[in-house]
């Protein structure tokens, strides 16, 4: 009526993630949170939530070619981050989140890794990322870029910033309207930032890499 258009129906996996608040916030209410009295906040069980069914689409393994045609599509800035994330398999939120304070140099083999400390880590453990030699020559370019900076309100916390008229910031996702455009014009539509993660594993099984060490490059828990 007003001229805007209609609110598009929340997914299955949208309204799950929701659920999954609600019932979380539930379970801790009548089993662990309580009152100055001591008595939980809820004084009954709480109620059984049942999710939705969803349809996850299988992961989308990029081929080199494609990355090839893909990567050039995109920002520098972002491009930078996608070659970060296919060499290290780093989640979207911990390449946009990764912060110079972790990383540790390790002098045996003249480079650095970085912890991601558990708070910041899917699995609630803390997680090395290792880097190759790719992903080292990206965070070199980073403190270079970082070193010959000399503007007084550069971002010195973050890894991977940005600017724009508001200042040096950080990047709160690589999957924004950019990386949409990009891959379109690649033609693999498809391809989500999360595929960079399974490529990488792809690319580790492919060249032979062991389950248990692929594991510990992925970050898996257990």
């Amino acid at each position: 009526v007003d001229g805007r258009e209609p609110l598009k129906p929340a997914t299955p996996t949208t309204v799950n993630r929701s659920l999954e608040v609600v019932r979380t916030i539930l379970n801790r209410s009548a089993r662990a949170w309580r009152n100055e009295a001591g008595r939980p906040l809820l004084d009954m069980a709480p109620p059984l939530i049942t999710m939705l069914p969803e349809s996850r689409r299988p992961p989308y393994t990029m081929s080199w070619d494609e990355q090839d045609i893909f990567f050039p599509e995109l920002a520098t800035h972002l491009q930078v981050m996608a070659l970060f994330g296919v060499n290290t398999g780093l989640r979207d939120e911990n390449i946009c989140g990764l912060r110079w304070k972790w990383e540790v140099p390790i002098p045996e083999v003249g480079r650095s890794v970085f912890i991601v400390p558990p708070e910041d880590y899917k699995t609630g453990v803390a997680h090395v990322a290792i880097l190759n030699d790719a992903a080292w020559s990206i965070i070199e370019g980073q403190r270079k870029k970082l070193a010959t900076d000399d503007r007084k309100d550069k971002n010195t916390e973050y890894v991977f910033t940005y600017r724009d008229h508001k200042g040096d910031h950080r990047i709160d996702t690589i999957n924004n309207g950019g990386w949409q455009r990009a891959r379109a014009a690649a033609g693999i539509p498809m391809m989500r930032v999360h595929d960079l993660r399974h490529t990488f594993s792809s690319r580790l099984r492919l060249a032979g890499v062991p389950q248990e060490d692929r594991n510990a490059l992925m970050g898996h828990g257990g």
